[in-house]
């Protein structure tokens, strides 16, 4: 991914705040992401590289996490 965008920061924060429940793990996050047409294939290949594995309580603990 080139850039992190405002938009597409905006677009990250709004899909993992109300397409996630939490607590949820790595893999439940990126289950919940795979079915989002609005992501390209290339936002999709940066989130799951950039987040790391582990348990997230909250949509903030993965904004933290991923670094938006």
């Amino acid at each position: 991914m080139e850039q992190m965008t405002p938009d597409l920061k905006k677009k990250y924060t709004s899909h993992i705040a109300s397409d996630v429940m939490y607590p949820a793990s790595c893999d439940q996050i990126m289950a919940a992401c795979e079915g989002m047409s609005e992501f390209t294939s290339e936002e999709k290949a940066w989130f799951g590289k950039t987040l790391p594995h582990g348990k997230y309580q909250s949509a903030a603990d993965v904004n933290r996490a991923v670094g938006i």
